[in-house]
């Protein structure tokens, strides 16, 4: 079986020591050699300039290859392709365009007046500078907003001839769930990569508040061991074995590439790196 490549999300700190956890979590990341590293934005935009100043010192000081998240909300067209021209200075030539949560507060997303109004709009536009390689979001499962999966796929159809390259999925528990969608994709026209996300389960109070949310299934199986773990004082070891059992089927299925979502906590996406055959890799950078 054929090692994957990587990929990790990170977020941008809010407090001194999530700095510290931040930069920790690179360290420990950084040496399995990662195709590239994500860093998000808060909930409505709120960690905007936070995001701009993680993606800027992890490219310059790390060697990493860094994809900035960039979304609709909250903003003018022209500022929004400001902080991409930026990002561009600085070296930065990944982003992750996204349409973005409403901020908080508001029930939905609703454009600026003078901003992008979808995330289409948006690559269209990130697309014409010519400068990025741009990836997109994808959703296994149907997105809590979508009347129906087909709609969601159409939907990413669009994003990628806008000029997507590639896209990333939204986090998931069987394997099965996403080679349906990666078939479904594929009967409609889409041929670029499509990234499974991955999230190990560091917390599982806060991991069932998010699949709550994002529309994403647990099956019972999962919630029945996570019980007996909680009891137990076996999370983390059962955590662990659950993602790489579901990253070991990913790519016995074909998937060569895995994006795993860290929440800034390092050390179980260490664990199933290592557990799938992904190895440190001595790395030179800040040679004079």
């Amino acid at each position: 079986m054929a090692t994957p490549s990587v990929s990790f999300e990170f977020f941008p700190p809010k407090s001194l020591e999530g700095s510290f956890r931040l930069w920790d979590c690179v360290n420990t990341l950084a040496p399995l050699d990662p195709t590239f590293v994500s860093v998000t934005y808060g909930a409505g935009g709120t960690t905007r300039q936070l995001t701009h100043e993680a993606v800027s010192t992890i490219h310059r000081t790390s060697g990493l290859n860094v994809a900035a998240h960039l979304t609709c909300v909250d903003a003018t067209r022209a500022e929004t392709l400001e902080i991409a021209q930026n990002y561009a200075e600085a070296g930065v030539r990944e982003i992750v365009a996204l349409r973005g949560d409403a901020p908080k507060g508001q029930a939905k997303f609703t454009a600026h007046a003078d901003g992008f109004a979808s995330s289409v709009e948006l690559i269209e536009a990130l697309a014409e500078t010519g400068q990025f390689t741009i990836r997109v979001g994808a959703y296994p499962e149907k997105h809590p907003e979508a009347a129906d999966q087909a709609a969601d796929i159409a939907f990413l159809k669009r994003k990628i001839d806008a000029g997507a390259r590639s896209a990333i999925t939204q986090f998931f528990f069987e394997a099965d769930t996403f080679f349906r969608f990666r078939d479904a994709c594929a009967k409609a026209g889409i041929t670029a990569p499509i990234i499974p996300g991955i999230l190990p389960i560091e917390n599982w109070n806060g991991t069932q508040k998010f699949a709550a949310q994002c529309g994403t299934h647990i099956p019972q199986v999962i919630r029945d061991a996570f019980a007996n773990a909680t009891r137990d004082g076996t999370t983390d070891l059962l955590a662990t074995a659950l993602a790489t059992e579901l990253c070991d089927d990913l790519v016995r299925g074909g998937v060569e590439h895995l994006h795993f979502y860290t929440l800034n906590r390092p050390e179980l996406t260490r664990d199933v790196c290592h557990a799938l055959g992904v190895t440190p890799k001595a790395r030179l950078q800040n040679v004079a």
